[in-house]
């Protein structure tokens, strides 16, 4: 099996940023893993130093087959800069993973990635695979399942897949009727597509929910685990208190006895059990992405 190129996107935060590095270098897979690290260029004055201290700490990186360092000579933003490196990397490669400066992984996480892309490299039907898993009720859910969704807290996809990408927002306002959006909302527990109206109106610059929404159109499948490879540590306080971050604390994986789903097709149980997660959410999981986007670049 030849192992996927890991991309890593980083910008302000270095405590954040070397807890992910250390994680991933403690990867079963990390020595014999290419790492791509894109670093975005301050947005303003008040960032430069961070941003400074990012880059000096990741010329120091190693525990990899090679690292290399992408440096945005200007602030590309969060949305541009993954679009524009997953593009290239994914074109080169045929396949990729990808993780932000926030994400904590299990010593596992890069054994389920690269094995998930070899699995189901051949499934049209499969766009990609998730290292993230909710906090949801787990019994009698499968080691591992689908649904017709993204998980943007580390992913894997294929050039297959990504080809398939795009940003528009117009577009999917005209497509999309309620019905659509009801069921790109899990049956509206969570609003996902505020996501859109957001971006329509400049309030947001993302590019999750167009991945999620390619994938949806093309009535794709993401693959996910029942328990968790990858922690959020975005939420953790850089300013928030744990009524922002409770909701989404997971134990990551410890024991490696993953079966692959054979059956491609939407878990109807997995999605019943990420709506009862969704529904008794005070704080909609957009607005949390927009504090978090806002807290790391005081947007």
């Amino acid at each position: 099996m030849i192992l996927s190129p890991i991309v890593l996107f980083v910008y302000n935060r270095p405590h954040h940023t070397r807890q992910t590095v250390e994680a991933l270098q403690k990867n079963e897979l990390a020595s014999e893993s290419e790492l791509f690290i894109y670093s975005d260029a301050p947005k303003n004055e008040n960032s430069i130093s961070k941003v400074n201290e990012v880059r000096e700490y990741i010329k120091t990186v190693d525990g990899f087959k090679k690292v290399t360092i992408i440096e945005r000579e200007k602030n590309w933003g969060l949305a541009n800069s993954i679009i524009d490196g997953v593009t290239k990397i994914v074109n080169k490669y045929g396949k990729i993973i990808v993780l932000e400066d926030d994400l904590v992984t299990s010593k596992y996480f890069l054994r389920f990635m690269n094995e998930a892309l070899e699995m189901y490299k051949d499934e049209e039907k499969v766009f990609g695979v998730t290292g993230y898993a909710y906090p949801i009720k787990t019994d009698e859910l499968a080691s591992t399942f689908f649904m017709k969704a993204e998980g943007c807290w580390s992913w894997a996809t294929w050039n297959k897949s990504w080809k398939y990408f795009e940003k528009d927002t117009d577009n999917l306002i005209k497509t999309f009727d309620k019905k659509m959006i009801k069921e790109f909302n899990f049956e509206n527990s969570i609003d996902f597509w505020s996501q859109v109206i957001h971006n329509k109106h400049g309030k947001i610059n993302s590019w999750a929910i167009y991945w999620y929404a390619t994938i949806f159109l093309k009535d794709g499948l993401f693959l996910y685990p029942k328990n968790s490879f990858t922690a959020n540590i975005g939420f953790d306080g850089s300013g928030v208190h744990c009524d922002d971050s409770c909701s989404f604390d997971v134990e990551l994986v410890e024991k490696y006895d993953i079966v692959f789903e054979q059956n491609i097709i939407s878990s109807t149980l997995a999605r019943q059990r990420y709506i009862e997660y969704f529904n008794p959410l005070k704080i909609p999981l957009w607005k949390r992405a927009i504090n978090r986007l806002k807290r790391t670049f005081g947007a």
